[in-house]
């Protein structure tokens, strides 16, 4: 018990003398801060500015919208670029031969009775490709008279849209039928256009749209003639043989897809939506 009590009293001594140690300390570097403190005087507030003069062009916000060279800025073209690319679906459906070749290719396959082969992503891929290629003439000569142009400064944006509307509004002429641009003058009480070139494009846009769904409803149903004599035969041929709980797409459709290869439907389809639209277009 003694060496117990001694060795308590020892650890107390060794924290107490471990606890005036780190007081000391404390007080050594207090008092040296203390004596390295250096008293400032403060400084005067800064006298507060004249605001800058609205007439003398200082401090206003410019937007310079021509480049170095005389044609537009980097930025005015990525704008342009932007909201070209914001209304492209629209004037892909609206403006080019896209809506046909899609409905077209979609009556085909309804026609083979495969609702969902060819998905509608190949379909959409396939009419904008062959629709690249059918309006790549009209594409080449808006690039010449209107985007080369202004983008070398040598006319301005409205100048630019409307002589790239001229090549545009000479396709959609070639493949518009008068009734329909008759119907849409009607329709919007206009007087009559003294010549096609006179006709607004507010009135000529959906006039090609209507004349477009019609042509491709015409080429669906001759699409649909040889594949539902097809599903008559089989049809008759079940009923003959009292095979009536048979679905007659079931036996009807092998044979679809047989003539369908036998005769190159894909390429017998693309060759004559290309060649309507050089016939039409006049080359």
């Amino acid at each position: 018990m003694t060496g117990a009590h001694s060795r308590a009293r020892a650890l107390r001594a060794a924290a107490a003398a471990a606890v005036l140690l780190l007081v000391l300390l404390a007080a050594q570097l207090a008092g040296a801060a203390a004596g390295h403190a250096v008293t400032l005087d403060p400084t005067p507030p800064a006298p507060p500015t004249d605001p800058a003069d609205p007439d003398a062009g200082q401090g206003g916000l410019s937007i310079d919208i021509f480049g170095a060279d005389g044609g537009p800025s980097t930025t005015v073209t990525a704008l342009v670029g932007i909201t070209l690319l914001s209304v492209a679906p629209a004037l892909l459906l609206m403006l080019t031969s896209f809506t046909k070749i899609f409905v077209v290719l979609a009556i085909t396959r309804n026609a083979l009775s495969l609702p969902s082969i060819p998905p509608n992503q190949v379909l959409a891929g396939l009419a904008l490709f062959l629709s690249l290629f059918i309006m790549a003439p009209v594409v080449g000569e808006i690039n010449t008279i209107a985007v080369q142009p202004y983008l070398n400064g040598e006319t301005t944006f409205d100048g630019a849209l409307n002589a790239g509307a001229g090549p545009l509004q000479q396709f959609m002429l070639a493949h518009t039928r008068d009734e329909d641009i008759a119907l849409m003058t009607r329709a919007a009480d206009r007087p009559n256009p003294e010549s096609p070139q006179d006709v607004p494009l507010t009135t000529l846009i959906p006039a090609f749209m209507i004349s477009e769904l019609r042509s491709a409803f015409i080429i669906g149903f001759v699409i649909f003639i040889p594949f539902l004599v097809i599903d008559l035969v089989v049809s008759a041929a079940l009923m003959s043989m009292g095979m009536m709980m048979l679905p007659p797409v079931m036996i009807s459709l092998p044979f679809k897809i047989l003539l369908f290869v036998l005769v190159d439907g894909w390429s017998l389809i693309i060759t004559s939506l290309i060649n309507s639209y050089q016939v039409a277009g006049g080359g």
